[in-house]
């Protein structure tokens, strides 16, 4: 029995299922989770020592890499300090002013600790600015475990709906309807007869919690405009691709200016952060100003603050996403060179999906049509190789500054191997 074995065991025996987070149990590729105990630059380190090059970087908010000493030490100064005030404070506003200061649709932001808090957050700030109580979401875009946006599209114009989790009231299913991804006339027809109730559309601009579904810029900015004709309002959750894809997230990229957007991950560097944020006129409905309530004990933690604006300031100049770029570039052009693989990959995000030629995939139908091989046997030969990926054939992979090119080739390598040896 190795040492993630015993601690599995013992684990299952005093939390659901072992973990604190589901993907986390290994359910998607099979045998015990690795445990962990820290990482360094790119690399995680397993109970047993053994250095490991981490391509899931905790989910995707390390992208400075593992112990970076900036954010350390601004984390390790705020501890000295005080690491909980619940008060104002001013490592908040700190954080807060650089980030408005630099993205022009963010007015004014409130700090929460997760991006679940901060999606469930915009969308009780879309109701009370609209007052419709209605919310449109896509098939295949993932926002926390809210009960309202745990449910995906069933049959017909997002009519039927029904939750991916147990426990959610049938009375919430009628204020979600979901449209699938890439599609402008199913989503014309929903707006056609639903459009005069809905609040607000919330879109991963890139939908990255079910593979990566990059989507095309038309449909983007379709969704927009028609938030704009029907006086919804538009949130992006940004909780994967904001502070990644560059400072300005995926509305920087593609030129789409959101209501309402919603971060997380990157923007606490790593520590437990999230935040929402837009134009002012529908900030200031959130209490204390407005009638739109929010609270929470530790939202905007010091510690949490002070690391994130830490993070954000090594990433405000582009340098290091220019860096990324030319590194997933490389990445993509090594991984697509292997037969029996296909590679989706914007910025520092990249999935691997174990198809030939699959590319590009939009949405959960495409996807659907193009079940590759089981992922678990090659996972775990890379694992062996020492090569850490997300435990799930539908997790994406995240690049950190602390990658190089020797490490995107050990990557291409053992996947070519472990690819070989499955079949």
């Amino acid at each position: 029995m190795t040492t993630s074995d015993s601690l599995f065991a013992r684990s299952k025996k005093v939390s659901p299922g072992g973990v604190h987070s589901p993907v986390r149990a290994f359910k998607g590729v099979g045998g015990t989770p690795r445990f962990m105990t820290g990482g360094a630059g790119a690399y995680i380190r397993d109970v047993d020592g053994r250095e490991i090059v981490d391509y899931c970087m905790a989910f995707g908010p390390l992208i400075l890499g593992h112990g970076n000493a900036a954010v350390k030490k601004a984390a390790i100064e705020a501890i000295e300090r005080g690491w909980s005030l619940g008060t104002a404070e001013p490592y908040s506003l700190a954080l807060a002013e650089f980030i408005t200061a630099r993205i022009p649709w963010v007015e004014s932001i409130r700090f929460v600790t997760s991006g679940t808090e901060a999606v469930m957050s915009a969308l009780r700030v879309a109701r009370g600015a609209t007052k419709r109580d209605v919310i449109l979401k896509f098939d295949g875009c993932y926002h926390g475990h809210a009960d309202s946006m745990l449910i995906r599209s069933g049959s017909g114009l997002a009519e039927a709906t029904e939750p991916d989790s147990a426990g959610i009231d049938k009375g919430t299913l009628g204020g979600t309807l979901v449209a699938p991804l890439d599609d402008e006339d199913a989503l014309n027809a929903i707006f056609a007869k639903r459009g005069g109730e809905i609040a607000a559309v919330i879109i991963e601009p890139l939908p990255a919690n079910y593979g990566l579904l990059p989507q095309r810029l038309e449909f983007l900015k379709h969704v927009a405009a028609l938030c704009r004709k029907h006086g919804a309002l538009l949130i992006l959750d940004e909780v994967i691709s904001g502070f990644r894809l560059g400072f300005t997230g995926a509305a920087g990229l593609y030129g789409i200016e959101p209501d309402l957007v919603t971060y997380g991950k990157v923007i606490g560097g790593g520590f437990p952060v999230g935040a929402y944020g837009g134009k002012r006129e529908y900030m200031e409905l959130v209490a204390p100003v407005g009638p739109v309530y929010q609270a929470g004990t530790l939202s905007a933690n010091p510690v949490a603050m002070c690391a994130g604006l830490a993070a954000l300031e090594q990433l405000a100049d582009g340098n290091v996403y220019a860096q990324l770029e030319r590194l997933g570039v490389e990445l993509e052009q090594q991984l697509g060179a292997i037969p029996g693989l296909t590679v989706q990959r914007v910025g520092s995000l990249f999935w691997p999906l174990l198809v030939a030629n699959a590319a590009p995939l939009r949405s959960l139908p495409d996807l659907k049509a193009k079940a590759g091989k089981p992922f678990g046997p090659v996972f775990h030969k890379l694992l062996d190789a020492g090569i850490y990926l997300a435990p799930s054939a539908f997790e994406v992979g995240f690049l950190s500054a602390a990658h190089t090119s020797a490490h995107v080739a050990q990557l291409a390598t053992e996947l070519r191997n472990a690819l070989t040896a499955a079949t």
